[in-house]
């Protein structure tokens, strides 16, 4: 049984990180996967896989893992709180349920496919609601919104890995399969532009200008590295202007120039990182924070006074929006101490993994979507962390793995 179990298992993972993008089609199907995984790991696991979690930046998760516990148990709110805690755990559990697994391709691999199938199944849903309309836009138009297959931020997160893996996997000699990698990186990349996903726009530059601190030093690397650090200051003062613009317009009760029209995500988050910040100046230093029910409840109650347009008050609270920044998430809701294990783990994965690209990258990933979206509110993000969790972990056990310039 156990020779039945360790051939399946590799599998399983595979499939997991396949259908990841289809869980509203197949919802049943990722909790089988992972019940699979959970039954099978006691028979397969050996005593030396377990050297894999020897990894400081990989204890810190388990002590801020833990002590989201603890802290949710003590004040009285798991009830409230595990939701969350449980979307955490996934992500914990999947870093531990690898460690028997030798062959990272599988996973990486799974990613590739998952996205492409995600692009097929969006493209297509895009022709069918063009047909139905009659009419073709790209770009933030609803046509695109209501085509994707999941929300745009985490489709760009999976093409960003896509392109990332794919880059990673290019041989420097020629070998055949560099050109699918080619490929595959320009379908990604194309789609990332054509559904406008801007964070992913963005991770890809700061990716770009990390890749320059890796291999050998040429003029043409100082050059891109100069070309992404002006790209990304225009990105900046563009979407600071952006903000002015919305609060001249909440005063002036004018309607929004056409850019701005196109940019609600970006208004979304200006609203409620502007009523975290006074949830934060309300409450003062907090340690251990109020809960992630809690905050979002002190949400609410920013949005009805802050927001005098009473459709988009009326949004905002039905919707209960939550923080949109895992970092002012884990202070309002956790506590300061939450806040300092994240960044702890965030510093010394970077510290263990600093000499490669491919960990480095996903960590710089990691950070960028965290300061826009709270990645533990859902399924899919935990998944998608439990897989940088993987990577992080085999940078640093690349000998009981294969290298990561092989993957």
């Amino acid at each position: 049984m156990r020779i039945l179990l360790s051939a399946i298992y590799p599998y399983a993972f595979l499939l997991l990180y396949l259908i990841i993008p289809f869980d509203n089609y197949i919802r049943a199907l990722p909790n089988i996967l992972l019940t699979i995984l959970v039954f099978a790991f006691p028979f397969i696991v050996k005593k030396e896989d377990f050297k894999k979690l020897k990894s400081l930046p990989i204890a810190i998760f388990l002590v801020l893992f833990a002590y989201l516990c603890i802290d949710s148990l003590i004040s009285g709110r798991l009830a409230e709180d595990y939701n969350i805690i449980k979307k955490i755990l996934i992500a914990v559990g999947l870093a531990i349920l690898y460690i028997p697994v030798a062959d990272v391709k599988k996973i990486n691999s799974a990613i590739i496919f998952s996205a492409l199938a995600a692009i097929l199944f969006s493209v297509y849903n895009f022709v069918l609601i063009t047909d139905a309309t009659g009419s073709f836009a790209l770009g933030d138009s609803p046509q695109v919104i209501e085509s994707l297959l999941i929300d745009r931020l985490y489709l760009g997160l999976l093409s960003t890995f896509s392109i990332l893996i794919s880059f990673q996997a290019i041989q420097k000699k020629y070998h055949p399969n560099n050109n699918y990698y080619l490929a595959n990186i320009f379908v990604n990349a194309l789609f990332i532009i054509l559904i406008a996903s801007k964070i992913a726009v963005v991770s890809l530059f700061i990716l770009l200008l990390i890749r320059q601190f890796y291999g050998q030093r040429k003029i043409w690397k100082a050059i891109m590295a100069i070309v992404a650090i002006t790209v990304l200051t225009g990105l900046f003062f563009i979407i600071k202007n952006e903000k002015v613009i919305q609060f001249k317009q909440v005063e002036n009760k004018q309607s929004p120039p056409a850019f701005i029209e196109n940019s609600m995500t970006y208004e979304l988050r200006a609203v409620v990182w502007e009523c975290a910040q006074d949830v934060i100046k309300n409450e003062g230093f907090s340690l251990t924070g109020m809960g992630f029910d809690a905050t979002k409840d002190k949400l609410v109650s920013c949005y009805e006074t802050q927001i005098s347009n009473p459709k988009k008050m009326e949004k905002f609270v039905s919707e209960r929006y939550n923080t949109h920044n895992q970092f002012l998430d884990f202070y309002i809701s956790a506590g300061f101490i939450a806040l300092l294990l994240f960044l702890a783990f965030i510093v010394f994965s970077f510290i263990s993994s600093r000499k490669q690209f491919f960990p480095t990258a996903m960590l710089a990933i990691l950070v960028m979507y965290c300061l826009v979206e709270n990645l533990f509110h859902r399924q899919i993000g935990a998944y998608y962390v439990g897989y940088i969790l993987i990577v992080l972990m085999t940078s640093a056990n690349a000998a009981q793995n294969n290298s990561i310039k092989n993957l």
